[in-house]
């Protein structure tokens, strides 16, 4: 059985906390106390919190590259991937903080810098790669400019994040990053691609 102060234990608990309650809210006393142990043993493996924040990060980005390069390969076509993940989105953004991405930004750069390496390295170029498959089979519309579209679709799961816009009283983060993400979806449909669409939904 896995020891309860070994370094990836602790950053799978903290991660659980940060997903929940946001990261500025969660403090290593929070932690040491969730783990029920003493704060001396996270500080045996991180030096602060800002770097088990990055770390954190940098291993909840690694896991997501590999379960959508896993989707990827899995997938029939564009639209059989979009739809994998969408359902990923669903089980995932559950209980997510929508706070998480703010508090990063404006408290903890060197893992907001992790999160601008993935998206800008890896999340735009899938993006673009999906498309291309998209419009080669026939699914998405060839008018598109899939650098373009790629932007507006990044441009979109940040803005399910902002709380300004989407207040957590007024909004279920969750249902708000789903909408999002299928208005994106429609935006690209053929006729062809539609009737696959939504045959895959029902």
């Amino acid at each position: 059985m896995e020891e309860v102060n070994s370094k990836e234990k602790i950053l799978i608990e903290s991660e659980a906390l940060f997903m929940k309650f946001g990261v500025r809210s969660v403090s290593m006393d929070d932690i040491a106390r969730h783990l029920s142990v003493s704060k001396k043993t996270l500080y045996q493996h991180f030096a602060d919190k800002d770097e088990l924040v990055t770390m954190m990060a940098q291993r909840h980005m690694k896991q997501d590259k590999e379960t959508f390069e896993a989707i990827s390969k899995q997938s029939k076509n564009a639209i059989d991937e979009l739809v994998k993940i969408s359902e990923l989105m669903k089980r995932d953004l559950q209980d997510m903080n929508p706070s998480l991405l703010f508090d990063l930004q404006k408290f903890h750069t060197k893992a907001w810098n992790v999160w601008l390496d993935y998206r800008d390295n890896y999340v735009r170029k899938s993006v673009v790669r999906n498309l291309k498959q998209g419009i080669e089979e026939g699914y998405f519309r060839e008018e598109l400019n899939p650098e373009i579209i790629a932007t507006l679709r990044i441009e979109g799961l940040e803005l399910g994040f902002d709380t300004k816009k989407f207040p957590q009283g007024k909004f279920n983060f969750s249902e708000v990053q789903l909408h999002i993400f299928n208005h994106f979806i429609y935006g690209l449909l053929t006729d062809k691609g539609k009737k696959l669409y939504e045959k895959y939904k029902s």
